[in-house]
């Protein structure tokens, strides 16, 4: 046989056999079934307030796809009528931001009527609170209440606050008037209606600055270290913690993500808020962020722990001043335990 003829003869058996060995692959490949896309968990994050730089963490974890990958379908929304911590003792949402102070009410009292709520993180490790009020009230001190009026929200213990505050003055709390205004703007109602609020400097005093409008604060925690308590905090309830402490472990694993990225790109951390939640003012949210952000974890070990000493102590401060009726068991109200380890 001439070379021509064979070397015809043998492409023709290749391509044969290459169409074969084709057919057969795409055979195998048309029966293998398609892989199903990943199932996600769906979780809801009932926030306290409106969404602010409190809640950075939270977005940054989403936006980044840090709960994806734990397999997490996270849903952050604000809460309706009611207080958090009802809400998350009723199952209504997983996971909750809510204070130390709402949690030992919703933990004190008689066990059947108590909220089966848990702390499990401190989104700021000290308590960033204080009285503030304009500059020209001249409120410097506690003993400068006297004869002022008060503009608060009804809480039982803002008076056992400042009362217990002024008495280390030698002042008297009856001198002051309470005025309920609930939720009204503070820069307004200092001006026409009260004296001297209540307020988070991270978010109202970072406003202040950017508004040029002078205030005097007087930081709580300087006032009285038991008073130094956890606001905010990431409470779920007690039955999630029996039945799904993989979860818990998944969603503060991203979280704590989302925290530690907000403390060391606060401006990036302010982008990711701004995109994810319309209608917030970019100046403030951006300011707010690079204040807040070295106040996340300040001094503790890492982001998100808590002290025994710090629920005692203010615990036992509620107790004398008879908001509650006994000591809350610590133990049971917040834990350390879903943390990532560092």
């Amino acid at each position: 046989m001439k070379k021509g003829k064979l070397s015809i003869i043998l492409i023709l058996i290749f391509t044969i056999v290459s169409l074969l060995i084709g057919c057969t692959n795409g055979n195998q490949e048309q029966s293998q079934p398609k892989e199903e896309p990943q199932k996600l968990e769906p979780i809801k994050v009932m926030l306290d307030w409106v969404p602010n730089t409190n809640h950075t963490g939270l977005y940054v974890a989403k936006e980044k796809g840090w709960y994806k990958e734990q397999g997490l379908d996270v849903e952050i929304v604000q809460p309706p009528e009611g207080g958090t911590a009802q809400l998350i003792g009723a199952g209504q949402a997983q996971f909750g931001i809510s204070y130390q102070e709402e949690v030992t009410y919703a933990r004190s009292g008689p066990k059947e009527k108590q909220l089966p709520v848990v702390s499990i993180a401190a989104i700021i490790q000290h308590n960033t609170s204080g009285f503030a009020s304009p500059k020209e009230k001249n409120i410097t001190t506690p003993k400068d209440f006297e004869g002022k009026k008060y503009g608060g929200w009804g809480s039982p213990s803002e008076k056992a606050i400042i009362e217990s505050i002024m008495v280390k003055e030698n002042a008297d709390v009856n001198k002051v008037e309470f005025v309920n205004v609930g939720a009204a703007d503070f820069f307004t109602v200092t001006k026409r209606d009260v004296d001297f609020e209540w307020i988070y400097y991270g978010w109202t005093g970072v406003e202040a600055e950017l508004r040029n409008f002078p205030i005097n604060y007087i930081e709580l925690r300087k006032l009285a270290p038991e008073l130094d308590f956890y606001t905010p905090v990431i409470i779920t309830n007690e039955k999630y913690i029996k039945d799904h402490p993989d979860t818990i472990k998944k969603f503060m694993e991203a979280t704590t993500k989302g925290y530690e990225f907000a403390i060391q790109n606060p401006d990036e951390a302010a982008n990711i808020l701004l995109n994810q939640v319309s209608g917030l003012n970019a100046d403030l949210v951006t300011k707010s962020q690079e204040w807040l952000s070295k106040k996340y974890q300040e001094d503790a070990e890492q982001w998100g722990i808590q002290k025994e000493s710090v629920w005692n102590n203010y615990s036992k401060w509620m107790v004398d001043h008879q908001l509650i009726p006994e000591m809350i068991e610590v133990n049971k109200v917040y834990t350390n335990e879903f943390l990532p380890k560092r």
